[in-house]
């Protein structure tokens, strides 16, 4: 047991063994197994510094997991792991129309602390996922069309860099690893805190059109040529899924193979209308939830599922779309597909320019395509993983390759992999900021960019 790291750590120290070892290493994705040396579970930055220097010290790894979802390498025995849970302060400036948050934070928070005031932040489509960590990975989410990427909007950052100082880095203050951070995750620090923009919206209007899984293809139609027409302010995705068999799920989905329209928009209802209307048309719903929401329920719009899940899942970046694409999509998909298949158009002001320059992948994408395995008690199959990477690869004549780096999770994603979430000139700028900022590395228990000295050649 590191004793002299427990007397400078405010919050728990836990080694292999200890009580409440594995509970401290509980998350939301089941798939990647953390057995860390060492897991520290921090109450604030000082503890983020002692725990960095501890492990530069050691010739330990650094990792570091709030809710655990996208956990793609695990920390083993050669890493310490920072858990960020207990740094949970959110302080919303309504007249700044700012959120300064923690790294433990959850969007629900946010969003709760904020939507008082008639605000709200640029927030992913399940707000159960941490704050801070969609952010550096970019964050795409259902206001991303109108107001841009999470990453767009943050102000300044609080990081403890390699060397264990604490920093606080803006446009102003250590632009290269303000650039870096924002789309480019933690491989140059570990961020304590940031403060964001929050945006003036109290309601949205949206919900889904459940349509059955055999009129995909007249819906899917529509809904690309919605997407070209829309204004900025609307947010459109599809999921072709089969509903489980149980009572939660609403009767006329039941046990169905569905095609599930997500709408979110943020303009007049009527607008929103026009929009969606060529889809109603292409097909008769099973079922239609859209209607006014106040903010604070945008998440049920696509419900994502909260309860951990061993996750496999699979993603791409499209940069164009058409039929033949639809098409070749629903060769992948039906009654027994084994997982579901998303697309989220993107466009608006995600493929503008930030006001501050960011490392953001993939801005000019024109949608993006997940899958993820249907849950099972054994997990994921070795079939399931073969039929994802199937439709990805028949996809490639539509993509580069690449996909959004908050969309990479699991064991099977490697540096090939994180590699293509950029342009080749923003990954060789990474690369340049990592290898001045973290030379020998020690962030790496992440999507990562490793240093020149360690940079593996395709």
């Amino acid at each position: 047991m590191p004793q002299d790291l427990r007397q400078r750590v405010a919050g728990p120290v836990l080694c292999p063994g200890d009580d409440g070892y594995d509970d401290e290493l509980a998350g939301f994705d089941l798939s990647v197994r953390q057995r860390p040396a060492v897991v520290v579970g921090a109450t604030g930055a000082d503890d983020v510094v002692a725990a960095v220097g501890h492990a530069v010290a050691t010739g330990l790894a650094v990792g570091v997991q709030a809710t655990g979802h996208g956990i793609t390498v695990p920390a083993d025995g050669s890493a310490l792991l920072i858990t960020t849970r207990r740094m949970d302060g959110v302080d919303v400036d309504p007249a700044a129309r700012t959120a300064r948050v923690e790294a433990g934070v959850t969007w629900g928070r946010v969003l709760e602390e904020s939507s008082p005031h008639g605000l709200a932040p640029l927030l992913g489509s399940a707000p159960a996922v941490g704050a801070v960590s969609y952010t550096l990975g970019g964050g795409l989410g259902e206001l991303g069309r109108r107001w841009g990427f999470a990453a767009d909007h943050v102000r300044r950052l609080d990081v403890v860099t390699a060397d264990g100082v604490a920093r606080r880095v803006s446009a102003g203050e250590h632009p290269d690893l303000f650039w870096a951070l924002r789309g480019g995750g933690g491989n140059v620090g570990v961020v304590t805190a940031m403060e964001v923009d929050l945006v003036e919206v109290g309601e949205v209007y949206g919900g889904g059109l459940f349509f059955a899984g055999e009129d995909a293809r007249p819906v899917l139609a529509a809904l690309l040529a919605a997407g070209q027409v829309a204004p900025d302010e609307v947010s459109l995705s599809a999921a072709l899924m089969t509903f489980p068999d149980v009572p939660a799920v609403p009767e006329p989905l039941r046990g169905r193979w569905c095609c599930h329209v997500r709408v979110c928009s943020t303009g007049e209802p009527q607008r929103c209308e026009d929009v969606i209307a060529p889809l109603r048309a292409a097909a008769t719903p099973l079922l239609d939830s859209v209607a006014t929401l106040p903010v604070t329920r945008i998440g049920t719009i696509h419900n994502d599922p909260v309860t951990p899940v061993a996750t496999n899942s699979r993603s791409l970046v499209l940069h164009r779309t058409d039929a033949d694409a639809v098409a070749t999509i629903l060769r992948h998909a039906g009654p027994r597909t084994s997982f579901l298949i998303e697309m989220r158009l993107m466009g608006g002001a995600l493929a503008r320019p930030p006001a501050v320059p960011n490392a953001v992948g993939h801005r000019h994408a024109a949608a993006t395509v997940y899958t993820t395995a249907y849950p099972h008690p054994d997990g994921p199959s070795a079939v399931d993983t073969a039929a994802e990477q199937a439709l990805l690869d028949d996809l490639g004549p539509w993509s580069d390759g690449g996909a959004l780096v908050n969309f990479l999770a699991g064991a099977h994603v490697g540096a090939a992999d994180v590699r293509a979430a950029y342009e080749p000139a923003t990954w060789e700028r990474l690369v340049a900021v990592k290898s001045a900022w973290d030379p020998g590395n020690v962030f790496r228990i992440n999507h990562n960019v490793p240093p020149h000295l360690h940079e593996e050649r395709p």
